[in-house]
């Protein structure tokens, strides 16, 4: 009963670009634009059902309280004297980015049998450092049987950004697999937020076999270009690696380590001459899903970016006609979440076990996505504009939404205090 279920993050009410990661090149020229949380949400719920009609698992992730009204407490002010940027910082929808919620190594993997689950600290960015509290919560209650191990964060200064940084190989999702965490070293004009110190840690915290652990050094090339995660230029499933030419600092010493601990690997490379940097980034080309359908063929689900830029999708084109792993595409359409920097593989945790051994609470189906989207469009703020988040009346409404959401689906007093 083992399988793969991807936890989609719930995107919130409070989903506004005030251009807070530096680093996130989409997020930082779409800064100061006009939001709109309800069509951002429905069209991660969208993508949850063409999830669900692919045949595959869906789980959810629930937006967080915002503003942080904790966040702010221990920095000596509250939401209304907080300076501006303080402010943005409070109201951050950011964990709807399941990827950075957790890393996760699944039973087959870890030395005691269990499905280990780290938190992420994201202390990088502080807009994120304070999700772990929250995320912890919700990942403690939803995995609470004692199938799962979950862990606190690494602690500061060590950078942990989750599975955003993290790659599983495997021949079979119940199989013993390979893990790959891959890390950044700074110097660059951009942070790296993965550091290997936290890596290791986790790596040691999961009971992970050394043997079958590699640590990656992201090539500085992708860091400066915006990629800042690795997701953003590799993803793996199974026994593939699609992997940008440019993503790895040492890409053939790396290709050689991974094909000594898993000979029956596929390498998936997109050649730079083919597909730039600039165009895989700016596409998200690699912050797709790729999964394996209930036929066991693979598909790659993008967003509606990659169509619409013209050296990668020739080059999808081409990929799939060939005789390679990766025979289909899925296109979606997630614009709200991808102006903010985020793409289809931000938006989703994935999570290697068995189904009845999770709080059904936080799995899903077409009837509950339903109730969801209808609580979507009654609550959720159609549109909210830089100048928006000083209105006192926006923020109640945040919080009666988020309140909403918590009563359909049995939550409130398990996770909102």
């Amino acid at each position: 009963m083992v399988r793969e279920i991807n936890f989609d993050g719930i995107i919130g009410p409070s989903h506004n670009y005030a251009g807070l990661s530096h680093g996130n090149l989409a997020a930082t020229r779409n800064a100061g634009e006009v939001s709109r949380p309800r069509l951002a949400a429905l069209q991660g719920i969208a993508k949850m059902r063409a999830n669900l009609a692919l045949g595959l698992t869906q789980g959810i992730l629930l937006p967080h309280p915002r503003p942080d009204p904790r966040w702010l407490g221990r920095l000596a002010t509250d939401y209304v004297a907080a300076p501006p940027h303080l402010r943005a910082q409070a109201l951050s929808a950011s964990a709807m980015w399941a990827a950075n919620a957790a890393t996760v190594s699944p039973a087959a993997d870890c030395g005691d049998g269990r499905c280990h689950l780290t938190v992420a600290n994201l202390v990088t960015m502080p807009h994120r450092s304070h999700e772990w509290l929250e995320t912890l919560k919700q990942l403690e209650l939803a995995f609470a049987d004692p199938a799962f191990a979950v862990h606190g964060p690494v602690p500061a200064p060590f950078g942990d950004e989750g599975a955003a940084n993290h790659m599983r190989l495997c021949d079979a999702h119940d199989a013993e697999g390979v893990e790959v965490f891959v890390y950044g070293v700074a110097g660059g004009p951009f942070p790296a937020r993965q550091h290997r110190e936290a890596s290791e840690a986790i790596a040691r915290a999961h009971w992970l076999d050394s043997d079958r652990t590699l640590f990656v050094r992201q090539s500085d090339e992708a860091i400066a270009a915006g990629a800042f995660h690795n997701d953003v230029v590799a993803v793996a499933n199974e026994r593939v690696l699609f992997a940008h030419e440019q993503a790895f600092h040492d890409r053939d010493g790396f290709h050689a380590d991974l094909r000594r601990a898993m000979p029956s690997v596929e390498i998936v490379e997109v050649p730079a001459d083919r597909v730039s940097l600039a165009d895989a980034i700016a596409s998200y080309l690699f912050n797709a899903q790729l999964v394996t359908l209930p036929d066991g063929g693979m598909a790659l689900i993008l967003p509606a970016e990659a169509r619409e830029t013209e050296s990668v999708w020739t080059w999808l084109q081409e990929l799939v006609a060939g005789n390679g792993p990766i025979r289909r595409l899925e296109v979606v359409d997630v614009r709200e979440s991808m102006a903010n920097g985020g793409g289809p593989a931000c938006l989703r945790l994935r999570v290697v076990a068995d189904p009845a051994t999770i709080d059904p609470r936080f799995l899903v189906d077409d009837a509950k996505l339903d109730r969801i989207a209808a609580v979507i469009e009654a609550h959720w703020p159609e549109r909210i504009a830089p100048t928006d988040i000083a209105d006192p009346a926006l923020i109640i409404r945040i919080g009666k939404a988020r309140h909403a959401l918590l009563e359909a689906l049995d939550l409130v007093g398990l996770i909102d205090s």
